[in-house]
């Protein structure tokens, strides 16, 4: 489906659809027009449009910004993955369309023209610190200007239905003018864009948890207890144990209490969805806001600093730290699987005794929290001074959003080990389960297991409205 793009309603999942290979649709670009027009009767000193930039900023400069976007369109590392690039195109696209830039708004379509082509810019990993994407976008600017060359799409799979470089279609390119130079890549649409894939991702797999810890619970047979409506607070952990109870249906409980992995699973995992709620929230309202500086609004030119993102470095460094919180209890909820004292089974689920069963998934599901926790070190305690001093503070924003991108794997990894284990649990018990994983019992690799589980993840449950 074709994912609109109006400068107001852009979400983490439609960023998502369309850096997947949904196409993309401009809607009315009256406020970039407005602004354009604006832009083109200021009068005054203007940073960037008639100074110099950073530390050059009471430097009367005019004719400077092509040179601009040569000297910043240096990033170093390796080139990020194209469903990134591209989903930096749409952020950015999406921010102009808010207006407020300034920029010439016939360079609209063209943008638009190359995400639909599959195209994108070869943006380096480093090189943001959470004050702009400069290195990204004046990579991007130097695509459209021909500087340099855009990368085709990997394969027809990544391609909308719509787009796709064709025969004779022709390259987007278009002439940025000096003075629409830095009102291009006055934005963390890179940034941006990286939070937000990252955002839907983990609510995929939060949502799958809960699912995932319903086969804990009906193969232990742990009490439904703690999710009764009556020891609920708050709308997160109310929901959270109100779709448990659900998806359990009951259990005939043989302990008075069981471990906090299962007692205390509304409260911790209610935690985490209300930090990506946060996140979802404050990502989206980034992205359908323009960070200009200077920002063209009502007749003049506003030099802010709009462009800093300390509410999503924020807010990202939350959803980290709670990710950790409830992949604790599926590796703590794993451990009680492979107990008999809680499973009345041999020790790992094994097929007789002296076997190892499922042993080896506390290992790797320790690994993958290990690689979590690590993922979740707070990047806003980090502080930057740069430019001669001018710039005297950085958000760190592109590591956060890096790093919940990069937080979705272990986290899908840890999830997929309670999977495996729940499973052959309530196989072993003969209590009914449907998934389709291997249900043979002898000891043998695990791998494959590991990797159906993770396939099944995504399906497990439908997506939080």
């Amino acid at each position: 489906m074709t994912v609109v793009l109006d400068g107001a309603h852009l979400t983490c999942e439609r960023v998502d659809r369309a850096a997947r290979g949904s196409g993309i649709a401009l809607g009315s670009t009256g406020r970039a027009e407005a602004a354009w027009r604006t832009a083109g009767l200021l009068d005054g000193p203007v940073y960037g449009r008639t100074t110099g930039v950073g530390a050059n900023k009471d430097v009367a400069a005019t004719d400077t910004g092509l040179d601009l976007l040569r000297s910043h369109a240096g990033g170093a590392g390796p080139v990020i993955e194209e469903f990134r690039a591209r989903a930096t195109l749409v952020v950015r696209l999406n921010q102009l369309l808010a207006g407020g830039s300034g920029v010439d708004p016939a360079l609209l379509p063209v943008l638009a023209d190359a995400v639909n082509q599959g195209l994108t810019p070869p943006i380096r990993t480093y090189g943001a610190i959470g004050t702009g994407d400069l290195t990204a976008l004046a990579t991007t600017a130097l695509c459209l200007m021909g500087e340099l060359p855009w990368t085709p799409p990997a394969g027809p799979s990544e391609l909308s239905e719509q787009g796709g470089t064709r025969a004779g279609d022709p390259v987007p390119r278009f002439a940025l003018a000096p003075g629409d130079a830095l009102p291009f890549i006055s934005s963390g649409a890179a940034t941006l864009a990286d939070a937000a894939l990252a955002c839907h991702r983990l609510g995929v797999l939060l949502s799958a948890a809960t699912t995932v810890a319903a086969h804990s619970f009906r193969a232990i047979e742990a009490s439904l207890e703690p999710l009764s409506p009556v020891v609920q607070r708050g709308p997160e952990q109310t929901g959270v144990a109100s779709g448990l109870r659900a998806l359990i249906g009951s259990t005939s409980p043989r302990r008075v209490q069981d471990p906090y992995g299962y007692r205390a699973f509304p409260q911790v995992h209610g935690a985490v969805l209300d930090a990506l709620g946060r996140a979802e929230r404050t990502v989206a309202e980034e992205m359908n806001a323009a960070p200009e500086n200077p920002l063209i609004a009502d007749g003049r030119a506003w030099h802010n600093g709009n462009f800093h993102s300390a509410r999503v470095a924020l807010a990202l460094d939350a959803l980290r730290a709670a990710l950790v919180q409830t992949a604790t209890l599926s590796a703590a909820r794993l451990a009680t699987l492979n107990d008999p004292a809680h499973t009345g089974l041999l020790p790992f689920l094994a097929e007789r005794p002296g076997l190892s069963g499922v042993m080896i998934l506390e290992y790797v599901a320790h690994s993958a929290l290990a690689e979590l926790r690590h993922l979740a070190a707070p990047v806003t305690l980090g502080g930057a001074v740069l430019s001669l001093g001018t710039e005297d503070h950085a958000s760190f924003t592109p590591q956060a959003a890096r790093s919940a991108l990069a937080a979705a794997e272990p986290l899908e990894i840890v999830l997929a080990c309670e999977l495996v284990a729940s499973v052959r649990a309530l196989r072993r018990r003969g209590l009914p389960c449907d998934l389709p994983l291997d249900d043979a019992m002898h000891d043998r690799p695990l791998d494959a297991d590991l990797d159906a589980a993770r396939g099944l993840l995504p399906g497990l449950t439908p997506r939080r409205p």
